[in-house]
């Protein structure tokens, strides 16, 4: 196979927003001490303590819109780095929702505080599904998507790897090639590219056997005809099948790139709606604790 380049990872790579273990349980803590609070009746929504951390909440919740507005305003793209608005985002979009839980106790008594509540929860898994999606196609933080060209050189299938490797059984070096050329068509990928996905497994698994025998037949012959001592045939077949097996590997992850690059668009779709959901919920949720 051929073999990956060995490159120093991008000073923005997708670790520097990875939430850690402990953060996620650190999360999960906080939640559970707001439904706490809420059973023990430490405060209610309408106390002081109640009131202000739902406003609080609800400021760092707004604050949130000014990541997707810095793409129209020069003077937030200047303000801070792309690193710098991704970490805030994300550190925001946690700690105003954990706010807003510990506002309500966890408790809904009305309708208008039901929609703005599951709301949020709908933007807050959305926002947690698309930064998951965001690392599979983007450089880092850098806000780059990766190019099916860059994924495919990374991946090693990009040029001619082929043919150093197969030039030996033609026939096997086309059926893999036949399959790249599927893994990479741009047309018809299928609801979310979950059609090419299945298809790169089952073509690969019928792929793998023909070439396979294919193979073998022509290391036998080649045992016969050229007098190989014994195990030659068999190491020869061991590191053909490996190669075979690697290439297939790496089709199914470009195929996978592909799949997470429509989901990445779907997201986009859903998300947005979700946000401005939000918004327009929690503005009438202000407005009736404000008049009633």
């Amino acid at each position: 196979m051929t073999t990956k380049p060995s490159s120093p990872p991008p000073a923005d790579s997708e670790s520097d927003i990875e939430l850690r273990p402990r953060a996620w349980l650190g999360v999960l803590v906080l939640v559970a001490l707001a439904w706490v609070a809420g059973r023990i009746r430490l405060y209610t929504p309408g106390s002081d303590l109640g009131y202000y951390m739902g406003l609080v909440g609800a400021i760092f919740m707004a604050f949130l819109l000014l990541y997707p507005l810095r793409k129209y305003a020069y003077f937030l793209r200047r303000a801070f780095g792309m690193r710098l608005w991704f970490k805030l985002h994300i550190f925001l979009g946690i700690l105003g929702p954990v706010l807003i839980m510990y506002h309500s106790t966890l408790k809904v008594v009305s309708f208008n505080a039901a929609v703005a509540f599951y709301s949020m929860l709908l933007v807050v898994g959305s926002g947690i599904i698309g930064r998951f999606i965001y690392t599979k196609v983007h450089h880092g933080l850098s806000g780059r998507l990766v190019t099916l060209r860059e994924r495919q050189e990374q991946l090693g299938l990009a040029g001619e790897a082929l043919k150093s490797k197969f030039n030996f059984a033609p026939r096997v070096e086309q059926r893999l090639k036949d399959l790249e050329a599927y893994a990479t068509d741009q047309e018809r990928p299928g609801v979310v590219g979950l059609r090419r996905f299945i298809g790169i497994i089952v073509r690969g698994h019928y792929a793998y056997w023909r070439s396979m025998r294919e193979v073998e037949r022509i290391l036998s012959r080649a045992a016969v005809k050229r007098g190989w001592p014994p195990g030659e045939r068999i190491r020869r077949a061991r590191i053909a099948r490996h190669r075979i097996k690697g290439y297939l590997r790496e089709l199914r992850e470009l195929a996978q790139f592909r799949t997470y690059e429509r989901l990445f668009s779907f997201w986009h779709l859903l998300h947005v709606p979700f946000a401005i959901m939000l918004v327009l919920s929690a503005i009438a949720h202000v407005i009736a604790v404000h008049m009633y």
